[in-house]
């Protein structure tokens, strides 16, 4: 009696063919590059030309506007990919990516024309702003100000914070005060399109009265910059509300909508630079040999390595899973956030490891786990910090699970 098998498969034809393209890539031109970029704190501008060509900024692009069209869950392979190669790269897409998402749910036919054909390209790219001097993770609490004046137009007014590709990208989503008075906040908070001048550190002409001052320097997740930006009376056209004159008051839902997906990437990010960090501990306890035998033949080691292979799975299978309910049009606030949770904390947590079983060697800068343990502990912080995403979890928790 012939009894039928199926093949288990994590991942599509397709989606293996991309993933395996991105990882090639990764290891000719990334893992050997990214000690130089790091140690200068450069733009790696070479290699971002090459993931132009290879279409990395249009991946989740609709096809009609000259992207790949492809899902949150093949995007979030692909950052894993890139994370393992070195995290700034994945930071260079990263806000790009919200910016196109941003756009393809909620902007005008207009708004994107003009933009996604450019942006799949990689021809201007795009920085995502929320953070303000004084306001990290209250979003609500913000200062920065748009006021409509009587042409149309808006001025914006207002310092914002820790804006990734903040002076490199062409484009800026930022969320503004819109009516100071609304009750409650959020219901007062509109989000804008600001154009600006890449690598211009002072802008003039048609962007005059945004300024970028010199970027903020960092412990790790150097090469790609993180800066302030200033509003000064900066004029935004009203076709440049997002969404249009009907997405005055809505920003904060857009910017919390987009912040869903944006936790999938944090999280991918994290299985990303875990999985490095487990390869390298891998090998170093295969090569280095204490009383007689390699470190990785101790049951220390063993127990050390078990712990970090099982962690990267489970997260893994957590941010696959947080994509894959987003793709399907299911809600995946609760499960973006545990994604977000577990495997930030795992990429922390397992690049401590290899540290570890690198011993005094993980200390030196001769050896690449240095700098996973200086990158490692943004993603802590980025796109809500653990304790934000605790805070959303038993919220969510409790209002799925009503007595």
């Amino acid at each position: 009696m012939a009894v039928a098998t199926a093949t288990y498969q994590e991942q599509t034809d397709d989606q293996k063919a991309i993933t395996e393209m991105v990882r090639q890539f990764v290891d000719n031109e990334i893992i050997p590059a990214a000690e130089e970029f790091d140690h200068e704190d450069k733009f790696p501008e070479a290699i971002v030309e090459q993931m132009k060509e290879l279409g990395l900024f249009g991946v989740t692009i609709a096809e009609e506007y000259g992207g790949m069209g492809l899902d949150l869950a093949t995007y979030a392979m692909i950052v894993e990919e890139l994370s393992r190669g070195w995290i700034s790269i994945s930071g260079v897409v990263n806000t790009h990516f919200i910016g196109s998402y941003l756009l393809m749910k909620f902007g005008t036919d207009e708004q994107k024309d003009y933009f996604l054909p450019k942006m799949a390209t990689g021809e201007i790219r795009a920085a995502f702003s929320l953070s303000e001097p004084e306001v990290g993770s209250d979003v609500q609490g913000i200062k920065s100000t748009a006021k409509q004046t009587d042409d149309g137009a808006w001025e914006l007014n207002g310092q914002k914070m820790w804006v990734t590709n903040g002076l490199g990208s062409g484009v800026v989503f930022v969320l503004m005060k819109s009516d100071p008075k609304a009750d409650p906040p959020y219901k007062g908070m509109t989000c804008f399109i600001t154009e600006k001048e890449p690598w211009a550190e002072k802008n003039e002409g048609d962007f005059a009265g945004l300024v970028v001052p010199p970027k903020i320097k960092k412990m790790g997740y150097k090469g790609v910059e993180s800066t302030e930006l200033v509003y000064s009376g900066y004029r935004c056209p009203e076709e440049r509300v997002l969404g249009g004159p009907a997405g005055v008051g809505r920003g904060f839902k857009q910017m919390m909508d987009a912040l869903e997906v944006g936790r999938v990437n944090v999280a991918a990010r994290g299985v990303g630079i875990a999985q490095r960090a487990l390869e390298l501990a891998l090998r170093y306890s295969q090569e280095r040999k204490t009383f007689g035998r390699p470190i990785a033949q101790h049951q220390a080691i063993q127990f050390k390595l078990a712990e970090m292979a099982t962690k990267v799975e489970a997260a893994r299978l957590l941010t696959r899973k947080a994509a894959r309910l987003k793709d399907a049009g299911e809600r995946s606030d609760l499960e973006a956030g545990m994604a977000k949770l577990f495997a930030s904390e795992t990429g922390k947590e397992v690049v401590e490891e290899a540290f570890r079983i690198h011993g005094g060697y993980g200390y030196s800068k001769e050896y690449e786990i240095e700098r996973l343990y200086r990158d490692a502990p943004l993603l802590l912080i980025g796109e809500g910090t653990s304790e934000i995403q605790k805070m959303v979890i038993g919220k969510k928790v409790l209002e799925r699970n009503k007595a």
